[in-house]
């Protein structure tokens, strides 16, 4: 596949391998195991595979592989290792490379799964992590040290939408020999480009727009081999969070059509960002791409756009929050998100419910904030349904 495609081709073709038969569609390789001709054979390849012979599923197989190279491929990454689920990927990616002593420093705005890591599990381990405002660059600059090992943050943060520049942290870190890792699931690999811009290490949940319609759990770290190939994968393939092969499968069909979901999905999450800013029942809208979100020119030089998720925020707080939702007739209440249909979530009772109410306070996590996920039914369809729900 030439590096000159671009990535909509290299979303159909990138990472392809197929069997003796050719077929046409990816080949599912339900195998746990392989078979080698002689014992010498499977010695050899004990001591090093090549880069297309596998030893067991959970170390690699032939459609994760194609998975792999293909994410790749749109990212512009040396490598990548395909995880159960995104919270695997978040996980190995930072456990993999930290030890007891080390210093991470990390956004405060993350996901609840994300934090617990950050929060609860690393300190055991004797891991000291620090937290900062994203948005403060001067609060990075305080923060990481030339003993700090990892930069964390998302990218654009769940559920209040928070943008960080990549390249200012990056440059920050890099210049106390510290990794970036970024949680890059709202930005999406269609409109952020997060390698190019400083970021050592990327991770998705490829549950959300890879899968983008609601079958999988998945998710992918993407960076230079020889961290792929070295510690994580080391660390992933002993712990067990690998990617199944059927989950692959699904995973590269997927990605045969994201840039065509994703694209329709965010030009309706500007249209109905746009129609509902200033109703009279919400105290705020916040998009990315909306002229009003305090980063909006950095939203135009990252990405170009503002994704697929937007949230609102409803006057009468909780009470009135789920009166909205429970009128909804398209959107549906759920709590996933990048998904062909469009999805409704209450978060301070459900993705961030276990934060204390301060936390909430502070990320901006109020009782009347609704995170919309934006899918692909008709524009005007769901503008009808959100202001009958609002009315």
């Amino acid at each position: 596949m030439s590096d000159t495609f671009k990535p909509r081709t290299k979303m159909v073709h990138g990472g392809t391998r197929r069997s003796q038969y050719n077929e046409v569609s990816e080949a599912i390789f339900l195998t746990q195991g392989f078979v080698y001709e002689t014992a010498d054979d499977a010695q050899a390849r004990f001591i090093q595979a090549g880069d297309d012979e596998f030893i067991y599923a959970r170390y690699g197989n032939p459609t994760v592989a194609m998975f792999e190279d293909r994410i790749a491929a749109l990212e512009d990454a040396e490598d990548a290792f395909a995880t159960a689920s995104g919270m695997a990927a978040v996980n190995g990616a930072l456990m993999s490379l930290v030890s007891a002593g080390d210093h991470v420093v990390a956004s405060r705005a993350l996901f609840g799964s994300c934090l617990y890591i950050l929060e609860e599990i690393m300190p055991r381990m004797g891991v000291n992590v620090t937290f900062v405002d994203g948005n403060n660059m001067d609060a990075w600059r305080t923060a990481v040290t030339p003993d700090t090992k990892i930069v964390f943050f998302e990218t654009i943060s769940n559920p209040t939408l928070e943008v960080i520049d990549i390249a200012a942290v990056s440059e920050i870190a890099h210049a106390n020999d510290a990794l970036v890792i970024i949680d890059n699931v709202f930005a999406t690999p269609v409109f952020s480009n997060a390698i190019a811009l400083g970021a050592d290490l990327v991770v998705y949940s490829a549950t959300k727009h890879i899968d983008g319609q609601g079958r999988t759990l998945g998710g992918v770290i993407l960076g230079r081999k020889d961290m792929i190939r070295g510690p994580i994968e080391t660390y992933m393939k002993h712990t067990g969070g690998s990617m199944s092969p059927f989950t692959a499968w699904v995973m590269l069909k997927g990605l045969e059509t994201i840039e065509l979901r994703v694209r329709a999905q965010a030009s309706t999450a500007q249209f109905l960002a746009e129609k509902l800013s200033g109703h009279e029942n919400l105290s705020r809208v916040i998009y990315p791409n909306h002229p009003s979100h305090e980063k909006y020119d950095l939203v135009q030089q990252q990405m170009g756009s503002g994704g697929t998720v937007f949230a609102i925020e409803i006057k009468g707080g909780q009470e009135a929050s789920f009166t909205f939702l429970n009128r909804l007739q398209i959107a549906v209440i759920s709590n996933n998100l990048g998904d062909a249909k469009s999805i409704a979530t209450h978060p301070a009772t459900t993705t961030h419910q276990r934060l204390p109410d301060d936390q909430k306070a502070a990320l901006g996590i109020t009782d009347g904030l609704i995170r919309f996920s934006v899918g692909l039914e008709d524009q005007e369809d769901l503008l009808a349904d959100i202001l009958a729900a609002l009315g």
